[in-house]
C-alpha cells in the first residue's frame, strides 16, 4: 500500500482557536494522486486537537462555548498547581477531541459532507507555530 505524506505549517493564536485545514489537507491528497484510501490527519502537540466540524461562525462559537463549560479555562488543575502552569485546561481539552481524524479518499477526494471541514483546534494559552501530518494511504 503506497503512503504518500505531507506537512501542513500554521501559525496559531491559540486560546481555542480553530483553524479551517481542509484546503491543505484536499492538496495534500491530490499530490499523492491517490483515487481510493484513507487520508490520516494528526496534530503535533498535546494542546491540539484534530476533528471534523461544520465550520461556520455559529458552529466555532457553539463548540467554544460548549468546552469552555466543559472544562474552563480558569479551572482547578493539579497539573497548573505542580507544575506552576496554566495551560491544564487546554491539555484536558485536546484530551477530550483527540489528536487525528482520518477521512475516506474516494475518486481523489477527501470523502467529506457537504457542510463538513477538517479543523484544527489549538488550546494553549498562547499564540504557537504548528505542525500537521497528514498521511494519505492508498
Amino acid at each position: 500500500m503506497p503512503v504518500h505524506s505531507g506537512l501542513l505549517r500554521l501559525a496559531t493564536e491559540g486560546d481555542g482557536q480553530i483553524v479551517d485545514l481542509t484546503s491543505g489537507v484536499a492538496s495534500v491528497v491530490r499530490q499523492s494522486g491517490a483515487r481510493e484510501g484513507v487520508a490520516t490527519v494528526f496534530a503535533v502537540g498535546s494542546t491540539l486537537a484534530v476533528t471534523t466540524m461544520e465550520y461556520e461562525p455559529g458552529g466555532v462559537q457553539d463548540l467554544t462555548r460548549a468546552l469552555e463549560r466543559l472544562l474552563p479555562a480558569e479551572g482547578d488543575y493539579a497539573h497548573n498547581r505542580l507544575n506552576h502552569d496554566t495551560n491544564s485546561h487546554a491539555h484536558q481539552r485536546a484530551s477530550i477531541v483527540g489528536p487525528s481524524e482520518s477521512i475516506p479518499v474516494v475518486g481523489g477526494e477527501l470523502a467529506l459532507g457537504t457542510w463538513q471541514q477538517v479543523v484544527l483546534l489549538d488550546f494553549d494559552d498562547r499564540p504557537r507555530q504548528r505542525s500537521v501530518h497528514v498521511h494519505v494511504i492508498s
